[in-house]
């Protein structure tokens, strides 16, 4: 990690330009933004790539980031979230066409898969499509309150709405995860950061 030897704080720094500065920015919310990423995405290899793309948005958008307490943090996660969702997107029109087109065959078993794992594996699909179901705007509140522990006022910041909106879409949007999921709105919330923890 980057010690900062610079004047002033690291991103007002970046501001201007100074690269030293962006890269310690980086490096004290790299980490975070790459468990978002691998959570939403479910596999590092994409969750790198998200991670990656959510800091170059930052860097070429840097003078129109909205802060939230000073903070770049929530801005990273939300444009994690959109850059997930856009993946997540591209991934099924690549499938669509994968399944398509012709096949030869049957295709042989590579082998016996572990039981638990394929229920993992399930578990955590319906939540990734759950949480897919959500409109850009939900999604991101459910990101930031359930995973990422920022409040609803804090949220409502980062995204740009007031606080009873962003509560009122909170409530809603748990609700229609939980449904997703067959459970209570409570239990629904609560298996989500199970799963975020697991």
């Amino acid at each position: 990690m980057q010690r900062w030897s610079g004047k002033g704080e690291p991103w007002a720094a970046a501001l201007g330009g100074d690269g030293e500065a962006f890269a310690v920015v980086f490096d004290l919310h790299r980490e975070r933004v790459y468990r978002h990423a691998l959570r939403l995405n479910g596999n590092a290899h994409d969750a790198e790539d998200v991670t990656a793309g959510a800091f170059l948005e930052l860097w070429r958008r840097r003078t129109s980031v909205r802060l939230v307490e000073g903070s770049v943090l929530p801005w990273l996660l939300v444009t994690t979230t959109n850059l997930s969702r856009n993946a997540a997107r591209s991934l099924r029109r690549y499938r669509a066409l994968l399944g398509s087109l012709p096949r030869s065959g049957p295709a042989g078993g590579a082998g016996e898969v572990a039981f638990d794992q394929i229920e993992e594996a399930t578990a955590a699909e319906q939540i990734r499509r759950a949480l897919r179901s959500l409109s850009d705007l939900d999604g991101a509140l459910i990101a930031l309150t359930a995973f990422e522990g920022f409040s609803p006022a804090q949220a409502a910041v980062a995204l740009g709405i007031s606080d009873g909106a962003a509560r009122a879409r909170l409530h809603r949007a748990r609700a229609k995860v939980a449904s997703a999921l067959g459970t209570s709105p409570g239990a629904g919330r609560t298996a989500v950061v199970k799963e975020q923890a697991g």
